[in-house]
């Protein structure tokens, strides 16, 4: 998001700072331009299918009831929560029947930046996501497209793109994100620390790493009589044992909240990034 210019009041000292973003949900200064944006693209659809079928799959999708003959009036005059499940489908639909046209993309996303919106267009086109630093957001990107090049890490690629679209995506699923993320780090490591082992998790992994610590290097240096392996088996485990909706018991499953599940996607491209780029190894 780029930085907003201050106001000139502000600058000329005659006001005090005010909130200005991220704005959650759909503030007043955006829900006219966002509505805008939307009818114009329903019309470009229509356009192309006087039926309005892209509408009206858009009003099913959404469980929004609507005239068989407007279904884009009635979208692109919702508000709040469902105007962004809107932009969310219309996004979706675009990308499902490949319309490619990216100066209305790059619209959408002008208007989201510069509204201070808390929402963005994600990387793959066809949906939001909350934003999140962008040196943050290149990082894990960075990781994804790495470690698909990697044979040796599996689906880690896949796995940890999932969880990183179920933490930020614009409906997140904490349980899946967390779950993901595990799976990221299990593909990734995988090969390091249990190579023979075909039904490895991250649990076996920790209990090889407490057997056999020997085994294992990591790129940083160690002073003297400290384990290098260490850092790296602190992180795993605080993925593991933090997974609170892996079992049931009596006393009820506790889903993971979209705080936890999101520093545990951050954890699992940490982790990651180090098995698939040798930081982490195993001796010969």
């Amino acid at each position: 998001m780029t930085t907003p210019r201050p106001r000139f009041s502000l600058r000329a000292g005659l006001s005090s700072p005010v909130h200005d973003g991220p704005f959650d949900g759909v503030p007043a200064h955006l829900l006219g331009p966002l509505q805008s944006w939307v009818e114009k693209d329903l019309a470009i659809l229509d356009a192309r299918n006087a039926e309005q079928e892209g509408a009206r799959r858009i009003c099913v999708r959404l469980r929004i009831a609507a005239p068989s003959d407007d279904y884009a009036h009635r979208l692109f005059n919702s508000a709040g929560a469902e105007l962004l499940d809107v932009v969310d489908s219309l996004l979706a639909y675009r990308a499902e029947a490949r319309i490619v046209q990216p100066g209305r993309l790059q619209t959408l996303t002008d208007l989201l930046d510069e509204a201070g919106s808390a929402y963005r267009v994600n990387d793959g086109l066809d949906g939001l996501e909350e934003r999140v630093t962008a040196a943050v957001r290149d990082a894990v990107r960075r990781t994804i497209a790495d470690a698909a090049g990697v044979p040796a890490a599996g689906s880690a690629a896949d796995h940890l793109a999932t969880a990183w679209q179920a933490a930020y995506g614009r409906r997140p699923d904490p349980v899946r994100a967390y779950s993901e993320s595990i799976k990221a780090v299990e593909s990734a490591a995988h090969a390091v620390i249990q190579p023979r082992h075909g039904r490895a998790t991250l649990g076996t992994m920790l209990g090889e790493i407490g057997n056999a610590r020997a085994k294992f290097t990591v790129a940083v240096p160690t002073p003297a009589g400290k384990d290098p392996i260490a850092p790296v088996e602190a992180m795993m485990r605080t993925l593991w044992d933090g997974q609170t909706s892996r079992h049931g018991n009596q006393g009820g499953t506790v889903s993971e909240s979209l705080d936890s599940a999101r520093a545990g996607v951050h954890f699992a491209a940490a982790l990651v990034q180090w098995f698939t780029s040798g930081a982490v190894a195993r001796n010969p």
